[in-house]
Parts: C-alpha cells; structure tokens; sequence
C-alpha cells in the first residue's frame, strides 16, 4: 500500500471512531430517557421513597446526566462497563455469554449466505435479460419486500409444528451430533439467509453488470476470452468495492437486527439479552449491547472500504 492509500485508511478510521462517540452519547442519552424508574423497577413498587432514593443514590442515578456521561464514558475507555442494576453481576460478564452464541449465529449464516449470493448474482448478471434473470430478480425482490418476523414464522408453522423436522427453539451445544446441531440452527439460519441472500445478491448483479457494460469487458470479449472467465478474472475483482459494501450492511444486520430471529426462536444471544434489559430497565446491559451492535457494524463498513481502497486501481498506482 501506498502513503495515499494508508491516509485513506486511516481518515476511515478516525471518522468511524468519531461516530462511536457520537453513537455513546446518543445511546447513553436516549436511554436514560426511558420511561421509569430503574431503582423503583429494582426495589418494587412497594418500596419506600426512602429506599428508592438510597438506592438511587447508590446506582449513581442522582448526579446530572452530563456527569453521569462521562463517568460512563471513561470506565467504558478503561473497560469498565458497570453493573447490570437487575442482577448486581458485572455487566461485561452477562454480555460476555451472549457473545458466543450470536458469533456462532453469525458465523454459520455468513459461511452460507455469501458464496449463494454471490453465485446468484453472477448468475444473473451473466444472463441479463433471460428468463433465469428474470425469475432470480423477481423472487429476490420478492424475498426482500417479506418481513423476516413472518418468514420465521411461516418456518417454524411448517417445519416445526407441521413437519417436526426441526424444533421451534435453537440453540447448540458442544455435545451435540452433526444431525441435532443442524436441527438446532436449521430454523434461524434458514430465516436470515432469505433476508441477507436476496440483498447481496441485487447489488452483486448490479456491480457485476456495471462492469460488463465497460469498454475493458467487451475487448476482452472480442478477443475471444469466454464469459465465465471475464467475469472473474476482470469484472469480479474490479467489483469487489460496491460487493463489498453490500456484504457489509448486510451482514451488520446479524449483530444488530436479529431481535426479531432470537426472540421467535428463543435463541440466547445479545439482542434477546438486549430486549430483556430494556423491559428491566437495565442500563448498563442496555447501553453494552447497542456500543457492540454500532462497533460491529462500524467495523465491517471499515472493511468493505479497505477493500474498496485496496482494489481501487487509480489508488493502488
């Protein structure tokens, strides 16, 4: 890499570490904001003000909100990220067991979704206008227009209550058999595929044809070059920066968007930890997962523009 390039990434990152201390202060604002009382949640409502207030003061709830920020903000720099209020344990700790599971998740959907996206899309790039092209655009666009909530649901109904394939609830274990971990993830992986395949692969076959239609392509077709290997010797790698870019948003809705995915299938990762927090009035849990969910997502838009940087060719010479 060249000086420009490293610049480039580097202003890339600067600007995504200024949007995590934006994301802080708007997270650590906005739930403060929610309604009730988180000591009053704690004690009951058979409390006494006496109680409530002693135990206000002891969360630290009494001070101003802006000294509260920064006391937040600076144990969260020195990796202390609180108590969780309802269970009095370290909240890096709760958190802590959460983040396999959603990783695992993650992981198992992404090793699935993104070679299918990518094959569908070029598929229907190198048959632009056909009937295959045709159908794999409309059941795209079609599987995006589903919400997930009813493609859950819809598969549990049919593969869980009618077909008893697979069980309604997932979650694997390391003592499982091939056949049960399969089982366990079949539900969740099957309903995040149909809403991160159709995406990725509409903006595959976009990127994909915008590089067909370059001047570059067609000489390399006229010279005889057959069209499987133009597209990934040539059109591939060149669009590699938008594919990229698609994966990535993509893909940040594994870490960020699956509330509805784990809580149908009452899979124990963060964001079923997250919807337990913020019925708890959970701070400290609450104001964790959303710092993940944005680092994660910060990280891989990161990613898709080093890739971009580093495919570039005008930047690279």
């Amino acid at each position: 890499m060249n000086r420009y390039m490293l610049f480039l990434i580097a202003r890339r990152a600067g600007a995504g570490i200024l949007t995590l201390l934006i994301v802080s202060a708007v997270v650590f604002f906005i739930t403060s904001l929610l309604p009730g009382d988180a000591a009053q949640m704690i004690l009951g409502q058979n409390a006494t003000p006496e109680t409530v207030a002693a135990l206000r003061q002891q969360l630290g709830l009494d001070q101003p909100l802006l000294m509260r920020y920064f006391s937040w903000l600076g144990g969260m720099l020195h990796g202390d990220f609180g108590t969780s209020f309802a269970s009095h344990l370290p909240v890096t700790q709760l958190v802590g067991q959460r983040i396999p599971a959603t990783l695992e998740l993650a992981g198992i959907t992404t090793v699935i979704c993104v070679p299918l996206a990518l094959v569908i899309g070029i598929l229907a790039a190198m048959n632009r206008g056909s009937a295959l092209d045709r159908f794999l655009v409309i059941a795209t666009m079609a599987t995006v227009a589903v919400p997930e909530f009813l493609v859950a649901t819809v598969a549990v109904l049919i593969f869980a209550v009618k077909l008893h394939w697979v069980s309604a609830m997932s979650f694997g274990s390391p003592d499982m058999d091939l056949v049960s971990y399969l089982k366990a993830y079949a539900l969740p992986v099957l309903t995040l595929c149909c809403v991160l395949v159709a995406q990725m692969a509409r903006m595959t076959r976009s990127a994909i044809i915008n590089q067909l239609d370059s001047p570059y392509l067609e000489m390399a077709l006229l010279k005889g070059v057959s069209p499987l290997r133009a597209v990934l010797r040539h059109a591939l790698p060149n669009a590699v920066g938008p594919i990229a870019n698609a994966i990535s948003l993509s893909l940040s809705y594994l870490f960020g968007g699956v509330i509805i995915i784990e809580s149908i299938f009452s899979y124990p990762g963060l964001a079923s930890a997250l919807v337990d927090a913020v019925s708890n009035r959970d701070l400290p849990v609450v104001q964790l997962c959303v710092m993940m969910f944005a680092a994660c997502y910060l990280v891989l838009l990161l990613i898709a523009d080093i890739l971009t940087i580093a495919f570039n060719p005008k930047w690279r010479s």
